[in-house]
């Protein structure tokens, strides 16, 4: 039991949100105590929901995106699912939208409408390539913007550029859009005006691009894409031992770089072979290094070489299946699992990282089924069982 709602409880968010930026966003709302009331289409509702049905049923997207949130079904276009609309609206106090480009406008949903009539109110629009420019009209998914933004030509194999696992794009623009809103939210106790927010996937990833952009558009060259390594940190990759477990290894400085030599590969004399004297010439040659390190580790099992590394005080890490990622250890000796209500039964959730040493627990709340709170949201607005049918019957809900 929370011994309070959290620092957001008394929040209102609205949201017409769809797949995972926003609903990520919307989530760490809710996380902190907010009531979000997420808006589906009557016919379906988050697309989300039908990106498969891992979870005793439920997409895994869609589970982890959406605990503690209420879903109601309106149909935004017909005039009684709008009027509905108007009336959550009328007492929010934020607005996120990641509608198709150009939908929220086209539905009169502009930040400078909403906010022309409650100046208080916080509006996000979270858009693929933001909301001006040439580009502001074009579709946008996490793939095409790792793409776009140059992420896919630094990532995989000299021959095969690749996407990131995850939605990096989408979870870069849920993570500003989130800090934008708490930033929102504290700027208003002050001045009592609220704001207009606008995220982009494109410069949400871009600015995660920095350090290969500003390597690049200073020196002239272009990281390699060098697999299971670091395109610039050498030894920083890949290694397997002689049992067949991958490691990877991570030498960030010259006092690790000798610890390594001498207590790990056996071999101090490498430490002053003009060859890897500094990082920059280990990465110049980093074909031998990694023979080198490669002969090594394939004399020695991976607790062998794990004792080594540890003596010589190098960090490393195994390539772990995400399937260990249940009962991993650093997960489950801090009591990180929650277990959450899903519409098809319960699961064990993570709790999310930020960890407050104060009263003030998480919510960590029920994921929703479709349409399953309409009734009551509608009858907190004031309408009756009647009129509530009608707008069932037409298909406004």
């Amino acid at each position: 039991m929370n011994k309070s709602g959290g620092p957001l409880e008394g929040h209102l968010v609205v949201s017409l949100e769809q797949a995972v930026a926003a609903p990520f966003a919307t989530r760490q709302l809710a996380d902190l105590g907010a009531r979000v009331i997420k808006v589906e289409r009557p016919d379906g509702g988050d697309f989300a929901r039908r990106y498969d049905e891992s979870v005793h049923g439920e997409a895994s997207y869609f589970v982890w995106l959406n605990r503690s949130k209420e879903s109601i079904t309106l149909d935004v276009k017909s005039p009684e699912g709008r009027a509905v609309f108007d009336r959550l609206l009328a007492d929010a106090d934020v607005f996120i939208q990641n509608l198709a480009p150009g939908a929220a406008r086209r539905l009169g949903l502009s930040a400078d409408r909403l906010r022309s009539q409650r100046s208080e109110l916080i509006v996000c629009n979270i858009s693929g390539y933001g909301s001006d420019g040439a580009w502001s009209d074009r579709k946008a998914y996490d793939m095409l913007i790792q793409a776009e933004v140059g992420f896919m030509s630094l990532t995989g194999t000299p021959d095969t550029p690749s996407r990131a696992g995850i939605s990096i794009a989408d979870i870069a623009a849920g993570m500003y859009a989130f800090s934008g809103v708490l930033t929102a939210l504290y700027e208003r106790r002050r001045t009592g005006e609220g704001a207009e927010l606008d995220v982009s996937l494109f410069d949400s990833l871009a600015e995660w691009m920095g350090a290969p952009a500003y390597y690049s558009l200073n020196s002239g060259r272009v990281p390699d894409r060098v697999g299971g390594h670091h395109a610039t940190i050498a030894p920083y990759g890949l290694h397997s031992s002689v049992d067949g477990i991958p490691l990877v290894i991570a030498v960030q400085n010259e006092r690790e770089w000798a610890a390594f030599c001498r207590q790990v590969l056996d071999q101090p004399a490498l430490i002053s072979d003009a060859r890897f004297a500094t990082n920059t010439s280990r990465v110049a040659h980093r074909a031998e290094l990694d023979a080198l390190v490669d002969a090594r580790f394939g004399e020695l099992t991976a607790v062998a070489v794990e004792r080594l590394l540890t003596d010589a005080n190098v960090a490393y890490a195994r390539v772990r299946p995400v399937t260990d990622l249940g009962n991993h250890p650093a997960l489950a000796d801090r009591d990180r699992w929650r277990q959450i209500q899903t519409p098809g039964g319960p699961i064990d959730a993570l709790l999310p990282p930020i960890q407050s040493t104060g009263d003030v627990d998480v919510r960590m709340g029920p994921v929703p089924s479709l349409g399953e709170h309409t009734t009551s949201i509608l009858a907190s607005l004031g309408y009756d069982e009647a009129e509530i049918e009608t707008m069932r019957t037409c298909g406004a809900i």
